[in-house]
This record gives C-alpha cells, structure tokens and sequence, in this order.
C-alpha cells in the first residue's frame, strides 16, 4: 500500500478505494482532487475530513486539486439529504465559493513542484450546452446504473427531481474535466461520495481510455452516537466570525475520552508515538484531560494559527481553574472573555455592589444571591467573598477595568468597569 493510503489507514481515514488504488498512488506522482460544495459561506468541521484527506496526500508527495462547485453548487449533491436542497442564486454561489477559497488555502501549499491548485468548476459547467452534454455524457451512464446509487436510491419514495438525479453526471463530468486540464487521476471524498467518484472514473474510462480511482473518508461520528460537528450551538464553522477561536477550541475539548485519540489522529498532524502517548495518559489520568486539550490546541491552531489557539487555550484555562493567578493574565484574555461569557458592566465611578453584580452577571434573583454569598460560594479574582461583603473593592480589578466573578465551582462571568 502507497504511502499515502497507509497514512490514511492508520489515521481511520480510510473508508474505501478503486481496485488498483495502492498501486496508482506507489508508481508516482498523482494529481487528486477533492470537490466542496458552496452551500454557505463557510466550511464547518465536518469538511475538515477530506480536507484533510488532500493535507496528507500533499504530505506524501502528491499533487491536491481543491474544487469549489461554483458550478454543481448551482444544482446540489443529494447525497445524504432526505429533500430537495434549496437552490441558490448564482451571488450567492459565488459569495460562498470565494469564502471557501480563503479557507482552504490556509490548510495546502500553494507554491513548490507539488503545489496544491484551486478550481471552480463553474468554469466549463456554467457554459455547458445541455444537448452536448446529454450526448457526450449522458450516453455512457445507464437509468438502470443510475437507480442503484444510494444517493439517488434512498430518495426514490419521497421523490428525486430530475436536478438532482442528474448531479452524478456532472461530477463526473468535473472528473473528467480535470483529468483533460489538470492531468487529474484519482478523487478523494467522503463515503457517501462512492457512487459519484466511481462514476467519474467510469466516465474517464470510457471517453478517454485512461485509468482512473477513487479513495473515500468516513463519514464521523461520536462514539455516543451524536452527530459529528454539532454544539448546542448548532454547527461549527470553520469561520471565525461565525464560530469563535475560543468556541471552536471548546468544541474540541469537549470531546468525550472514547473520541478523543481516534479525533487525534484524524484531525492532526500528530505522530503515532505522541499520539499514543497522549492515548496512555488519558486512560492512567482522564480528569485531567490531556488528550482532549492537545487536540483543542492542534486543530484550533490549524485552523485559525498558532496565536488564536494558544489564546483559547488560556482563555479555557482561566474559566475552569480556579487556581489561576488573576494579577497574570494578558489583556487579550480578559477582551476575549468579555465577548465569549456571561458578564456585566458597571459605570466605574459609582460602588459596585456584589449583590448587583450576581443579579446582573448571572441573571439571579436577590435572594438567591444572597444566599450564595452567605454561602461562600462566591469569589471575585480569585478570593473569595465573606458572607457580609457588600461591595467589591474597585482597586483589584485588573488593567483597572476586569474583575472574574465566580459562583461555585464552575460557573463564572466577566465584569467591566466602564467610564
């Protein structure tokens, strides 16, 4: 096996592959592509399997081709969808596709002799003529091959408009497309992609007499069995103004301990040895969570940079250890914690009562902060309030503007002290 489909392998990316597949990828240098459809303006964790399918092609030598569907996004891949997709408007399409772009540049190298190459398949698709394509495409794919893609298969019940059953043939057409511009033989792309790769391979075949295969990821999901890629929030983007550095890196983190080496493998450049390692520590030390904070960092900084990630981090660390030293942390954490957690703000020049402050930051009744300070169970940068505090001393805050309030042991909120 090449060693691109052993790096796969052992990293649980490796779903399925063209018989031949091993040797395509052993004998040289291949061109692959993997396409992405421009549905919103941003990629979401999701993709971040075959993106990272095409980072370790490129790594063991190969040349990745990133399609954005400029054009297909005009129709819409029914793979996995249960309905219609909602058609977009061509600016919206392009909209979406430019945003995709920038993001999947940050993950390949554009520059060297293998250097990764971006395309829009909008550009032969939005001019195609329907009768030469149903006469130089249509011809080679059957009605009867086509009812047995599960893509089209599983929507026959409820309905497939002829739209979307026609998307098979357009991408493999974009295969073969960029087998004759780009010198592409092989297609990488989730799962529930085999019926349109090996269609295009098919196509290739027949048309051009060429080899060509295919190499599918799997579709992730938790060991609970939740859906891959989903906060309470709803997705998560790859967008930082759309997910937060700090949100994104908590969506990792959170990662349950059975997820946590196989997430690490798939979603990293970890070696095998560190990634074991990391593996024995979470099974001698679970409540320490190294695993789970070594992945936030990793994919946090492959995604949003090495700053963003270390940030998050010390933001995280500030919300669930009580034992950090208030007096020691940067501004930008503080300005990051304004933004990301419940807080309050307080004019600077009148007394800041603690009974407000509880009230405000944490949306509590009177008596119920009341209660919690008379309980103990309330601290301000770290130092914990007697019963009878009224009011927090305004020379702690820290940059004369910050105070961490704190109830129990999880719960805490940013105030800020405004001219």
């Amino acid at each position: 096996m090449s060693d691109f489909l052993s790096e796969l392998a052992w990293r649980d990316l490796l779903y399925q592959q063209t018989e031949g597949a091993a040797a395509h990828f052993s004998a040289g240098t291949v061109t692959a592509y993997c396409g992405f459809d421009p549905t919103a303006p941003s990629l979401h964790v999701g993709n971040l399997v075959p993106i990272m399918g095409l980072v370790h092609l490129q790594r063991a030598g190969h040349r990745p081709v990133a399609l954005v569907g400029g054009g297909t996004g005009m129709i819409g891949d029914p793979s996995g969808k249960a309905t219609e997709r909602q058609l977009l408007d061509v600016d919206e399409i392009d909209a979406n596709v430019a945003g995709i772009r920038d993001q999947l540049e940050r993950f390949l190298d554009f520059s060297g002799a293998r250097a990764a190459r971006m395309v829009d398949n909008g550009e032969w698709l939005r001019s195609l003529r329907a009768v030469d394509f149903m006469r130089d495409v249509g011809k080679h794919f059957t009605i009867n091959l086509m009812m047995q893609k599960d893509s089209v298969k599983s929507r026959l019940e409820g309905g497939i408009s002829y739209t979307e059953f026609s998307y098979m043939l357009l991408q493999a057409y974009d295969f073969l497309e960029l087998h004759r511009r780009h010198g592409v033989t092989a297609q990488i792309g989730g799962s529930d992609q085999w019926g349109n790769i090996t269609a295009g391979t098919e196509l290739i075949r027949r048309t051009v007499q060429q080899e060509a295969h295919g190499v599918t990821l799997p579709l992730v999901t938790t060991t609970s069995g939740a859906k891959f890629g989903k906060s309470e929030a709803g997705a998560v983007w790859l967008d930082a103004t759309r997910t937060s550095p700090y949100k994104f890196y908590q969506f990792w983190v959170n990662a349950e301990d059975a997820d946590a080496v196989r997430f690490l493998k798939m979603f990293t450049l970890l070696g095998r040895e560190e990634i074991e390692s990391l593996g024995e520590a979470l099974a001698a030390a679970p409540h320490e969570r190294a695993a789970q904070r070594r992945l936030a960092t990793e994919v946090t900084a492959l995604v949003h940079g090495r700053d963003a990630a270390a940030l998050a981090e010390r933001v995280s660390r500030v919300i669930f250890d009580k034992r950090v030293d208030v007096r020691e942390l940067p501004l930008d954490v503080f300005q990051t914690l304004g933004s990301e957690i419940p807080g309050a703000r307080f004019p600077a020049a009148t007394p800041l009562a603690v009974l407000d402050a509880l009230e405000q930051a944490f949306g509590l009744s009177r008596s119920a902060a009341r209660k919690l300070l008379q309980q103990g169970a309330v601290s301000v940068n770290g130092e914990k309030l007697a019963a009878d505090t009224t009011h927090i001393d305004r020379a702690g805050a820290a940059y004369e503007r910050w105070f961490l309030l704190r109830k129990g042991a999880r719960e805490i909120a940013v105030l800020e002290l405004t001219d």
